[in-house]
């Protein structure tokens, strides 16, 4: 068994990342990786505390780091991410759930008290939106669709680690339509133009599915223009539709809402200060 002092093993694994990363962005993951591989966290790392593990636990470790070096997403590397309060499955099948789509989810949680709501997510991806409303909603009936069939086994397989019960189906939301009558319809749907491209990481472009991401220049609100069409017919009268958009987009969103007849409609910040949300009703 060998033993090291926490912050020499820090200091050990963010030297190593600085190869890709910034000094500060190296240290968040060293500290990730401290508390997913040993459990170590900030406290223990302050006091210094010992860290043992066996001789060829420097190989997998060493292992990991040139996987992260690689550009390879730190949810990948560890298989895991925590969203809203629970763990999901992170791999390639799907996009890594980010925090704005907490916030997402935070808004309709918030905004929904009444029991029984029916709900669906399109393009759910990990399924993280809709396991964490059937989760935190109260006796909510939820379902979620997306074109992947490789994202839908991941989401059922989010459901079962999480033990929760949703009804997944594979729908090409651009050419087929929804079945049943929804209260809340939410969709966090590919919203990043192509020419886009240029501005992003390797961890994103290489390690995530570019099917979740991109649209095309000539008609990046695709996605919204069809969903808000199919809501019309599928959200009961006072439904709620949400979105996740593009920071660039939040005022052309809100415009084809209120030409398509939308009432109350609501465009809202993330926690970066970035148009993010949108929430509107149908009348």
């Amino acid at each position: 068994m060998h033993t090291i002092p926490a912050k020499e093993l820090a200091t050990f694994i963010s030297s190593r990342l600085e190869a890709t990363y910034d000094a500060r962005e190296a240290a968040n993951i060293s500290r990730e990786l401290l508390w997913h591989c040993y459990r170590l966290d900030r406290l223990q790392l302050s006091l210094n505390e010992p860290v043992s593990f066996p001789k060829d636990e420097e190989q997998r470790l060493l292992g990991i780091i040139r996987r992260l070096v690689n550009d390879e997403p730190l949810q990948h590397v560890i298989g895991s991410v925590e969203f809203y309060g629970l763990e999901f499955k992170t791999d390639a099948r799907a996009l890594i759930p980010r925090p704005e789509t907490e916030e997402l989810v935070d808004w309709i949680v918030k905004d929904h008290a009444r029991p029984g709501l029916k709900i669906i997510d399109i393009g759910t991806g990990t399924g993280c939106i809709p396991i964490a409303l059937a989760k935190h909603m109260n006796a909510a009936t939820v379902a979620a669709v997306d074109i992947s069939e490789e994202a839908l086994t991941l989401a059922r397989e989010n459901a079962r680690l999480n033990g929760l019960s949703i009804g997944f189906q594979q729908l090409n939301i651009l050419e087929e339509e929804l079945s049943g009558q929804y209260d809340i319809i939410i969709s966090n749907p590919p919203y990043i133009p192509m020419s886009d491209q240029a501005e992003m990481s390797a961890n994103v472009l290489d390690f995530e599915p570019g099917l979740a991401l991109f649209v095309s220049d000539d008609s990046p609100l695709v996605f919204y223009i069809r969903i808000s069409e199919l809501a019309s017919k599928s959200l009961k009268s006072g439904g709620n539709l949400y979105f996740e958009i593009h920071e660039n987009y939040g005022t052309q969103v809100v415009s084809m809402l209120q030409k398509q007849g939308y009432q109350a409609i609501e465009l809202r910040q993330d926690m970066q200060g970035k148009d993010r949300m949108i929430k509107a009703v149908r009348p």
